[in-house]
């Protein structure tokens, strides 16, 4: 559940089985009651129709953790975190940095640095569309060392530089929910 949207799904389709909801957040649904296996079923079949999964294995909540917490931070943090991001991620989630590398790559298939930097440069061209920041300040703004770092990454995988990227009448992004699927 990567999206608002995704929760206002979640939220429906809690409501139409009758169950209450103390929390509904991104990755976390807390329900106030029991719920039958009867009604855990419905709701896995009715989240699945509407392309969301109800995760009952631990470590695939824990990576759906892993990236609603690198979403929160590219894509809603209003400042830069001021420790590493392994450091950050690990105290975020009580877990060991490398253990929560080693599973993410082993489940997904790439890096939790490689999902960070697709999700990096989606972010990039969303603040270049709007138009409000320039580059220089959209490199501050996302943690990068300088303008050529940004700009050398942006490359690498749009194919486009910042600049050419801004130019483009269609400008081409991708929906968050699907980046590094």
């Amino acid at each position: 559940m990567v999206s608002n949207r995704c929760k206002m799904m979640v939220k429906e389709e809690l409501k139409k089985l009758g169950l209450h909801f103390i929390i509904v957040d991104l990755g976390v649904v807390e329900i106030m009651e029991n719920i039958t296996a009867d009604k855990r079923a419905l709701l896995k079949l009715n989240l699945s129709e509407s392309g969301l999964e109800l995760m009952d294995d631990k470590k695939a909540i824990l990576i759906e953790k892993v990236k609603n917490v690198i979403i929160e931070m590219i894509h809603h943090a209003d400042e830069p975190i001021r420790v590493t991001f392994s450091e950050y991620l690990s105290e975020k989630l009580d877990q060991n940095y490398t253990y929560l590398a080693n599973l993410f790559s082993e489940v997904q298939g790439i890096t939790i640095e490689q999902f960070m930097i697709l999700h990096k440069i989606e972010r990039i061209k969303e603040l270049i569309i709007y138009d409000e920041l320039n580059i220089t300040e959209i490199a501050w703004k996302m943690n990068y060392s300088s303008v050529a770092h940004l700009s050398t990454q942006f490359k690498k995988v749009t194919g486009l530089s910042p600049s050419h990227f801004k130019l483009l009448k269609d400008k081409r992004r991708n929906p968050i929910e699907e980046l590094g699927n």
